[in-house]
């Protein structure tokens, strides 16, 4: 697909293979299944390795990592296929400041700000595509694969990434296209719907993911944190939320404690302090029952659902609606 591939070396420096091509003031987009935006490149350890390169291999990645590990502060967020990115500055070293344009934040207007690896980008083109084509994965994770049925080219596709359909279903295979990237590759049909067709419930799509380990910064179907949750859950709607808890209460709509239902949100804060945890609600109180929320709890390490402890409802500040 013509960008360098890479490979991590010493003090957060990246190998390139070939010359950089993306540039600082253009657009790119994320040419791997999922894509890690680091708060610094020092901040990536020896385990992160697999997380880098062309082959970023997210699944084996959170596999090698202890519980602590998996919650390291150098991760700030993840970044689909096709996502795209405006580039601020492009290092020697293979690595490149970013933002994140579809994950709205209170740190840049622009979008999410962080460090990627070059090779993990693709020039995007002049303008966004239009297209009525387009197609959403719906399954949890999906692979794409040279001809209908072959051998795969890209796997662990997760739940929420577009693809532009490229022509008709082949044996119950897809013709797709990934963001920029003018290859043909296949898809099942039965892992992607139509993105602008009738949708599931945001919490429908969340439930998907019980079970999914906790990873702060997370997400994607192999590690997902609390906002990331929330953020990955509507975008497969088609609906943007920011990716940080606190931004999420900003941007949505507040209702009185007692009125929420399933779908609705939950934010939580200590005394004094900014929101720092979100759930999504399955059962709001009333005929007796307790409060119960479905999240990526950092005690619990993975997502849940549950009702709201009594320690937890102690820091229960609100209860908001998304809109559309």
């Amino acid at each position: 697909m013509g960008t360098p591939s890479a490979v991590r070396t010493g003090g957060g420096r990246v190998r390139t293979d070939r010359q950089l091509t993306v540039r600082a003031g253009s657009d790119a987009t994320v040419r791997v299944a999922v894509a890690t935006l680091w708060s610094t490149p020092d901040a990536v350890r020896p385990i992160d390795r697999r997380a880098l390169g062309r082959t970023a291999d997210i699944p084996s990645w959170v596999a090698s990592m202890s519980a602590e590990q998996q919650v390291g502060d150098g991760v700030l967020s993840q970044l689909l296929l096709g996502e795209r990115v405006r580039v601020d500055e492009v290092r020697p070293d293979g690595w490149v400041r970013v933002v994140a344009l579809q994950q709205p934040g209170v740190r840049d207007r622009r979008g999410y700000p962080g460090w990627i690896p070059s090779s993990q980008l693709v020039p995007a083109p002049d303008a966004p595509a239009v297209d009525d084509t387009t197609l959403v994965v719906d399954a949890t994770s999906t692979d794409l694969r040279a001809t209908p049925g072959g051998r795969v080219v890209l796997a662990n596709v997760v739940l929420g990434t577009r693809l532009a359909q490229a022509g008709d279903a082949v044996d119950g295979w897809l013709p797709v296209r990934a963001g920029s990237a003018a290859d043909l590759v296949w898809v099942s049909a039965a892992d992607v719907v139509a993105a602008g067709g009738r949708a599931p419930a945001a919490l429908d799509v969340a439930s998907r993911l019980r079970g999914v380990p906790y990873v702060w910064g997370g997400l994607s179907a192999y590690g997902i944190d609390c906002s990331g949750l929330v953020h990955l859950s509507w975008r497969r709607l088609g609906v943007t939320v920011p990716r940080d808890a606190a931004d999420q209460a900003e941007a949505t709509s507040s209702l009185p404690l007692g009125s929420e239902r399933p779908g609705d949100l939950y934010f939580f804060a200590r005394p004094g302090r900014r929101i720092h945890h979100v759930g999504i609600v399955t059962g709001a109180a009333g005929g007796g029952g307790p409060r119960r929320m479905l999240h990526a709890c950092y005690t619990q390490r993975r997502v849940v659902e549950e009702p709201l402890s009594e320690a937890r409802s102690s820091t229960l500040v609100a209860a908001h609606r998304v809109a559309g």
